[in-house]
């Protein structure tokens, strides 16, 4: 039995997995591939990308490979845990004497003949000096590896590990990828495969730029080949957390919850003047956090009452409280967190009211998902007597983790972070983020706001991607400022709509990634310096909608909605109701009279910026010139959206489904504008202005688009 025979029985792997190792390989041996060339497997965050490259280790001995080197992100306690799976995976070989494990920096000075003719894994940390081991190993300390077929696994591969970066304006090789191209020209014959989440990296790599129709579009540097990893039946990622989270039929629709800007600044360091610990069960700027972990101790006690009823051992359950870097700031949270515990103790046991009014308001936000997902729901008396013990009897167990050397002592033999209670609540920075697995994490306080989201980095933040159980998802509870959400969302968006070209196999058409100058005028943009959170995704066929506003006061606006009348009516040749062509100009000149009448709570939004640059592009990209520089319009009048959904969600959904059949009718090569007009009433959330609310429709025919409203500075 080979090598990889072996290790796909042991693991259960899936013919559709075996196939994608086997294909990887089959490739690997038949196309030349490099640092600047690689050959991409491409998976999803959480989705098994560890346990594929693994298998196409193993394979790659039996394909007469001797050496394979796995670069890892640059913490000790990634490396440990990428040193645990490989020994698992590959321990009855290890026992037998035909391959041998490494970490780069512990390889011995004196490795024998019968040791270096076995198979060989080294697992390298991706920063200079275990590169610089890793080139010693090959060039001085073991020169026989020379002879050897050698497998370059570039695991996490981001912008981190890209070919290039900026010094002084000019693109450069980056010290990672020159010392691992240094490696490889050691070497006979070597492979290079970069395991990656991420396509975004692809773009960001030289010689990207075309000229297209007179303007700019990006393609990816095409890498020698692409393997698309097959998700298993019981991943959970973006499309559940972003997409179906707007859907009401979906227990996903109860997943977030918004953080105010004041609680996560409270939360930041100790200042009574923001945040009187002694009073945190009711203090304003501890609230929601004061509500998850009561959530998150209802919902771990739920899970585990529903798995007593149904005979299977009670699970242990995490939450991850993910706000700020700083050590000084995790102090501070830890004591926050243990004070609420120990509170909700002493009115548990005292049977306070503040205690019965807490957990009953978890027990009705859960019981909305739960009973949405069609899942028994335990009676309220039950619970609150369940989660009284829970707290009681300790098993609620805080952890604060801010370093490496932490992280290792609460890993468990798997390389997981080990729960030791029944719930268990997680307070760190970064280092919970760099691929550490937690296992069962049904709650997810984040506040992070770095100057510059980057797509790689907040999707590893996303540690409740992955396999989930389906019965986890209702009472699975997100909480962050809505700025933060919306960010996750637009990189979810971006991140959905390159690989979807990449499955679909429209990727070599390449994306446009654009933004305006100083002129107002729509320029090409360089992707690597996308802002994520002033970035929207413009995909073909896709709808654009303005969320999250209100209308002006009505003294305010009566003139101006008046005249936006006349000219909508005289667009339509006083038809209003009817489908029109008109020009851009005049879509873009009328969509901005409409967002006069609207306030957004962020006076920095940039929802109307992207809708008029939807128009004014794809107008002018449309092939026929007939129909460059024109776009649809639909009018509609006599709507009456409420501004909140059920459940306290902004609307979204002006337009009937007529209205949007007929709109996606037209959008084939040039964009359709929707005006629909609301009647504003105070009743349904609004001041009693009637207003214009602007929806656009991008063309199927089009090309995957990226605007950036903004875009930072790349010294």
């Amino acid at each position: 039995m080979g090598f990889y025979e072996d290790i796909a029985v042991r693991r259960g792997d899936s013919a559709e997995l075996q196939a994608c190792i086997g294909d990887t390989i089959a490739k690997l041996r038949h196309q030349e591939t490099s640092s600047s060339k690689p050959g991409i497997l491409l998976g999803k965050i959480q989705s098994g990308k560890t346990r594929a490259y693994l298998g196409v280790i193993g394979l790659a001995f039996d394909q007469g490979y001797d050496v394979a080197v796995i670069l890892t992100k640059g913490t000790k306690s990634l490396a440990k845990q990428t040193l645990k799976r490989v020994r698992e995976d590959f321990r009855p070989f290890l026992q037998s004497d035909t391959v041998q494990v490494f970490d780069i920096m512990s390889l011995p000075d004196n490795l024998t003949r019968y040791e270096l003719n076995q198979k060989i894994i080294l697992v390298v940390k991706k920063e200079d000096d275990n590169l610089r081991r890793l080139l010693n190993a090959f060039q001085t300390q073991y020169p026989v590896l020379r002879e050897k077929r050698v497998l370059i696994i570039d695991d996490e591969a981001d912008v981190a590990s890209l070919s290039f970066r900026r010094r002084q304006g000019q693109v450069d090789v980056g010290v990672i990828s020159h010392q691992v191209d240094q490696v490889r020209g050691l070497v006979q014959e070597s492979g290079f495969l970069q395991v990656t989440a991420t396509p975004y990296s692809l773009y960001l790599q030289p010689d990207e730029e075309v000229i297209r129709n007179g303007a700019s579009l990006f393609k990816p540097k095409r890498p020698a080949f692409t393997v698309i990893l097959p998700i298993h039946s019981g991943y959970v990622g973006g499309d559940y957390y972003f997409e179906k989270s707007i859907d009401p039929t979906s227990p996903a629709c109860c997943f977030f919850e918004p953080v105010p800007i004041a609680e996560r600044d409270a939360l930041k360091v100790a200042d009574g003047r923001r945040l009187n610990i002694e009073n945190v069960l009711t203090d304003a700027n501890s609230a929601v956090l004061v509500r998850a972990v009561t959530n998150f101790i209802t919902a771990g006690t739920i899970r585990r009452m529903q798995q007593v009823d149904a005979r299977r051992t009670p699970e242990k359950y995490s939450f991850l409280f993910h706000t700020e870097s700083s050590r000084q700031s995790h102090d501070w949270q830890e004591r926050v967190a243990s004070r609420i515990n120990q509170d909700l103790i002493d009115a548990a046991r005292h049977e306070e009211a503040i205690f019965d009014t807490l957990v009953r308001n978890a027990y009705l936000d859960l019981k909305r998902s739960i009973e949405i997902a069609g899942i028994n729901m335990p009676a309220f008396g039950d619970v609150r007597r369940e989660v009284k013990q829970a707290l009681v009897d300790g098993h609620l167990m805080i952890t604060k983790v801010n370093s490496d050397s932490e992280i290792e002592a609460l890993l468990d033999e798997d390389g997981q972070l080990r729960l030791r209670t029944p719930l268990n609540l997680f307070i760190g920075g970064q280092i919970l983020d760099r691929g550490i697995t937690i296992t069962n994490l049904i709650g997810f306080y984040y506040g992070r706001n770095p100057k510059r989201f980057q797509q790689d980095t907040v999707l590893q933040h996303s540690r409740m991607y992955g396999s989930r159980p389906q019965e986890d998802l209702p009472v699975t509870r997100f909480y962050a400022p809505p700025h933060v959400y919306q960010i996750m969302r637009n990189i979810h968006e971006f991140d959905a709509a390159l690989r979807e070209a990449f499955l679909g196999g429209t990727h070599d058409q390449g994306v446009y990634f654009i933004q305006r100058d100083a002129a107002d005028r729509l320029v090409p943009c360089s992707p690597n310096k996308l802002l994520f959170s002033k970035l929207t995704t413009i995909r073909p066929g896709r709808r654009v909608v303005l969320r999250d506003f209100q209308t002006v006061a009505k003294t305010v606006g009566r003139r101006l909605l008046q005249d936006l009348d006349r000219r909508i009516e005289t667009l339509c040749g006083g038809a209003v109701g009817t489908t029109v062509q008109i020009g851009t100009h005049d879509a873009v000149s009328i969509v901005r009279l409409c967002y006069q009448l609207l306030e957004f709570d962020d006076p920095e939004d940039e929802q109307g910026k992207a809708q008029t640059a939807i128009l004014e592009h794809f107008s002018q990209k449309a092939e026929a010139l007939n129909e460059r520089g024109k776009v649809w319009l639909v009018t509609a009048v006599n709507r009456d959206v409420a501004r909140h959904r059920p459940g306290g969600r902004f609307s979204d959904a002006p337009d009937t489904k007529q209205q949007a059949d007929e709109a996606g009718a037209h959008a084939t090569n040039i964009p359709v504008l929707m005006l629909l007009r609301q009647e504003g009433e105070v009743g349904r959330g609004w001041r009693d202005l009637p207003f214009w609310w602007p929806v656009v429709v991008t063309p199927r025919n089009s090309v995957t688009s990226v605007f950036a409203s903004e875009t930072a500075q790349i010294p």
